[in-house]
Parts: C-alpha cells; structure tokens; sequence
C-alpha cells in the first residue's frame, strides 16, 4: 500500500511560478504519455490501459491541486495563477477525450481476459467520449473543444463573483436580540455603535436561527440574496447559452438531457418526474409543517397572513423548543468544534478500523489547515486537510476537494475539506446541530475517496460514480449524528465535561421529525430551478424560471427585488443535476435500513458496506454497489416511511 506522498501539499503551498511550471509538465506529461499509449499497440491491454491511465492521472491530479489553491489560497495571485492553470489542464483533458486516435485505440483493445472492473472502466470511458463528441467530424470536434474551455472560464468566473462577495449589514445591539452570549460577545458595536454582521455562515446560520427581530433577520436575508449580483447574472446567463449551444451541437436538445444522460436517472424526463413525485409526496406534509410556523408566528404579529423565507430557520427552532422541549441552543455547548472533529475521527475508527495521525511535518496554504493521515493496520493509506473555517475570498460553502486520487500500489488517495464552520479561539466555537450534520456529511465524502485507496485504475475514483449517487455516503454518515451512544463519546459540556444528557438527545431526534416536509419541498425548489434553467433553452429567464419554481416547490413565497441564483453555487458545478441530493437521499435512506439501530457504529456492518460501497470507487455502476451492499435494488420505502413518520 503506497504512503501518502508530500508532493501535492509542497506544490500547494508553492510559490506562482512554481505552479506554472507544475502545469506545464503536467500537460507535457499527459500529452506524452498518451503518444506512448498509441505507440503501445503491441503491449497486453493492461500495460496499454496503464499508460492511457497515468497519462491523464498525470493532467488530472495536478488538476485537483489547483482546484484547491483557486478555491482556498489566501494569496490573489496564487489563486488567479491556479485559476489559469486550471483551465491549460482541463484543456488537454478536453483534447484527450476528443482525440479520435485514443478513442479507436482503447475500442480496439482486447478485453476478453480483462477483469470485470477493467471492462466497466472502458465501456464507461467510450461513452464518455462519444458524449464529449469524439465520433464527430472535426469541426465538431473543434467547437465542442472552444466551448468546453469557455464553461472552464465562465465557471470560474461565476465561483469567484460568489467567493469573493461576503457581504455585511449593520444593526443595532439591540437587535441582535435572542442571539447566543458568545455570539454577542464576538460581535461587539463598532466606534459607531452599531454591530456588523455578515453574510459568512457562522454569522449568517445563528442570526437567521435565533435573532428575534423579523425586520432584522429580513434586512440580513435580504442582503444575502443580493450576493453575485450583477456579475453573476450575466455570467450565469453565459453559461447557460454556452451549455445549450454544447448540448444541441452533441445532438442533444438541451444541457439537462445531456447533463443527465450519464447519471443513474437517465435523462431530463425522468429527473422531472422525479422531482414532481417527491414533491406530490411531500404536499400533505409541507402544508402542515407550514399551518404550524404561522400559527407560532401569529403569537408575535396577530395580523401575519404568510411565514416569510426570513422567519423559517427561526420559526422552525422556536417551535421545536416549545412543542418538543428541544432548545438547539442548549445543545451548542456541547458541540465544541475540536470535541465534533475528535468524535468524529472516533465514530470513523470504530466503525471501520482505522486512525488518523496528525501531521504538523506538511507545509499548508494557510496556517489554520491541519493535515492528518488516515491508517489501517499501521500503515498509512491516505491523507486528508482540514481548512474548516471561513476567510475573505475562500470558498463560501462546504464541500470536499480532491488532491490526488489513488491508485492500488502507486498512489495514496489524498483529499480537502473546505468548509465555513465557527473558529476556534479566545472562545470556544460552539456549533449548531446543523453544522455538525454539515462536518458529518463532508466527512461522509471524505472517506468515500480515501477508501477507494486500492481501485485498479485512477479513473475508478468515487467521484466517477455517477454523479447523483455521490451524496449518498455522505448523507448516509449523518444518521450517526443522531445517535445517542455516538453523541455520548464527544458531545461534551466544553465547560463542565458533561455528557449530552441522552433525554436531551432524544428531545433532538423528536423535534428533528419537525419540518421534514418544508425542507424536502425547499430542496425540490433548488432542484426545479436547476433543471429548469437547463430545459428552458439559451435565452433562459433566470428569474422567471427561480420565481415559477419556487411557486411550485418551495414553502416561502417569491421576494421581489431578490435572486438566488446569482450566489447558488450549485449552478456552476451540479448545472442541471440538483436533484441529486434527493435522488441519493431516497438511496441513503434504503442503505441505512441495514445497520442495527441497537449498534449503529458495529464494524460488521459498517465492514462490508465500507467493502462494498465505498471501496470500490466507481468500478460498477452504482445501482450494483448498492445491490451488493443490500442484497436486493435499492426501493423508495424508506424514504416514504421517514417523510411520513
């Protein structure tokens, strides 16, 4: 088993021109390892297959570098050198799947000797370059290159306009009212009196959970959805026409029916009807969900006739701590970042058998990243950093970032979380339950790409899955934040030591139940405006298409004067595909049905759906991962029994 190896963290910490030059021979070595592929004819197909892989690890790996610099450097022109480098690698990745030469080679390998995993890796890479047009005429060929590395460009663009926009409103003391005391106490007044709060989540979560103003949490939400405004609409409006032009070039009618042509749904119809069953379903429930916020909301404003999107987060917690005796803010001392991250590492171990060592040997980008390896049997198998807390211009959400991808005996898996939770310092970060599901979830995709550390080929990796399965480990690892033996082992007083009291617990999992049916309809609203604005052809209206949607899905009514699509980051990388958070939330919930709720964290189970699931990377489709892991296809049964629970 290959060591994780220091050179993705020396080049991510290294100085611009170091970064060009390390993009330049990347692209020189996958350009010349592909010649050596074609020039291999007379090698057995798994020595031709090896130099095909390494050529375009070769451009790929260095790729995912330079995705974690542009996205979480704090240097300008680190982030705008690896943003150039970024495309120069995507472009000769774009011009291998093009490549008619590479395409007739692997066609006319010999397979028949090949393992299964072999053969689904090359079956998958040809349809994947038929879709990218491969088999089209030159000139095809040549446009759909142009496009492709303009959608590098405006993603870029589009991500950035959304990085670099935090915004702030300034209120009153007075008005942050019902706002924890070490939040109050970390936002003291400026010399004018007045408290700045931003857009950035550990602001922006807390305020819109707790602050007992509506007119202040409106001024804040309001401000929020103002982000990537301008730039953002015209980049979006870019991208959309350019996807349109790509699809429609390929022979597709719009980007949503190419963008779902790989996925496991199969298609833009089916990702509508999808949505409209899920939301059809959850209608009885979101009403009712509903009725109740409004009813709390006429005990402070008699005369209110609606709940506004700026009252949900916090009418939702003060209904759950007067209806379920549950007070989120009583749980927050509990949830210690560093206790959350030690728990976690914990809850990870035992389940699965391995540990994390620490290094502080591994240069990092910033000085709060930390940097562990993951091991099994004392030995070492891959590597992970952790840069958990919000900057100016670093990415703004949370999500984990490829750094190398395995590969069995050459390479060790390594990864990034980048993620927005609350800073460590002179006081203690106490987080909300929900940034405790967001830590979990990451991690769930963390040890998804670490795991797949023996796949036989580097295009194996988990994140080659399809794409709207890939949400399934990661929400699968939050039931366990729900668990009260798991909760037992971190979830700690940061001042007393004393453990989450298990009724308390429970009072969590009860008031938990409340709201499913407005955040599934919340979620399919993201998911209708996704889709919809990849249906709707070059001239899309964004607004139109955000306002249409969110009548049809969404609990909250249409706020005039407000967008979210210019700061939903979604757009740039899930385009069309949003739907995938419930797609793999019905999966998740199906493979959660296999783990004893008496030993939620028992290594038996937790064993072999590691072996099955993870493991494997994308070497089957995943339908058979899950059918594996299951015995049987995954259904919708769970998932309606937990919306109507």
């Amino acid at each position: 088993m290959p060591m994780p190896t220091q050179h993705a963290a020396d080049l991510m910490t290294a100085a611009p021109d170091r970064l060009r030059a390390a993009t330049d021979e990347g692209v020189a070595r996958a350009r010349a390892g592909i010649e050596e592929f074609l020039a291999a004819g007379d090698l057995p197909a798994a020595e031709q297959l090896d130099l095909y892989d390494e050529a375009v690890a070769a451009a790929m790996n260095v790729a995912h570098q330079m995705s974690v610099i542009r996205n979480a450097h704090p240097d300008a022109e680190h982030r705008s050198t690896a943003e150039a480098a970024s495309r120069d690698l995507d472009a000769v990745l774009t011009e291998i799947s093009l490549d008619e030469r590479v395409f007739a080679a692997l066609s006319a390998l010999d397979l028949t000797e090949a393992e299964p995993v072999t053969v689904h890796w090359v079956t998958r890479t040809l349809r994947d370059m038929r879709l990218s047009g491969v088999d089209r005429d030159a000139e095809t060929r040549a446009r759909v290159r142009s496009l492709k590395e303009e959608l590098v460009r405006i993603g870029q663009d589009f991500d950035r306009n959304i990085a670099g926009d935090t915004r702030t409103e300034s209120f009153s003391p007075q008005e942050l009212a019902g706002l924890p005391d070490d939040f109050i106490a970390a936002h003291a007044p400026g010399a004018d009196g007045r408290v700045e709060i931003s857009t950035a989540y550990p602001d922006k979560l807390p305020f819109l959970t707790y602050a007992t103003s509506s007119a202040a949490r409106e001024r804040l939400w309001r401000t929020d959805r103002l982000r990537g405004v301008p730039a953002n609409v015209d980049s979006l409006a870019e991208m959309v026409r350019t996807r349109h032009e790509l699809a429609t070039l390929l022979g597709f009618p719009n980007w949503a029916e190419y963008a779902t042509a790989d996925k496991m749904i199969g298609s833009a119809g089916a990702a509508a009807d999808f949505i409209e069953r899920l939301s059809d379903a959850a209608a009885d429930r979101m009403r009712a969900d509903y009725a109740v916020l409004l009813e709390r909301k006429r005990r402070d404003d008699p005369a209110a006739t609606a709940v506004e999107a700026w009252d949900g987060t916090y009418l939702q917690d003060q209904v759950r701590s007067e209806q379920f005796a549950f007070d989120s803010q009583a749980v927050r001392p509990y949830f210690e970042y560093t206790a959350v991250k030690d728990g976690i590492f914990d809850l990870v171990g035992r389940m699965f058998g391995v540990s994390f060592e620490q290094r502080t040997d591994v240069p990092v980008w910033h000085p709060e990243v930390e940097v562990y390896d993951i091991r099994r049997d004392g030995a070492a198998f891959g590597r992970f950093f952790l840069d958990m807390h919000p900057r100016a211009d670093k990415f703004s959400h949370a999500a984990m970032f490829r750094v190398v991808v395995g590969k069995a005996g050459v390479r060790a898996p390594q990864c990034a979380l980048l993620c927005n939770l609350p800073r460590p310092g002179e006081r203690p970060a106490l987080l909300l339950p929900n940034e405790v599901q967001t830590f979990f979830h990451e991690f769930g995709h963390l040890i998804h790409h670490l795991f797949a550390s023996d796949i036989a080929w580097s295009g194996l990796t988990s994140m080659a899955i399809e794409r709207d399965f890939i949400e399934a480990p990661s929400q699968l690892l939050e039931e366990w934040m729900k668990d009260a033996p798991t909760l037992a082992g971190f979830a700690k007083h940061h001042e007393t030591g004393e453990p989450l009291p298990a009724e308390l617990v429970e009072k969590m999992r009860a008031a938990d139940e409340f709201g499913k049916g407005l955040f599934v309809r919340q979620q399919l609203f993201y998911s209708a405006l996704s889709l919809g604005l990849h249906t709707a052809g070059p001239d899309a209206d964004a607004a139109g298409i955000e306002r249409a949607a969110q009548a049809a899905h969404s609990p909250w009514s249409y706020v005039e004067g407000t967008s979210l699509f210019p700061s939903f980051g979604h757009l740039g990388g899930y385009s069309a595909y949003y739907y995938a958070y419930l797609w793999s939330l019905v999966i998740s919930k199906d493979l959660f049905t296999a783990f004893d709720p008496a030993d939620l964290a028992g290594s038996e189970v937790a064993g072999r759906y590691r072996d099955a699931v993870l493991a494997p990377g994308s070497g089957k489709p995943a339908a058979e991962l899950v059918s594996d892991f299951l015995g049987r296809p995954y259904t919708f049964d769970a998932f309606e029994k937990w919306l109507n629970a």
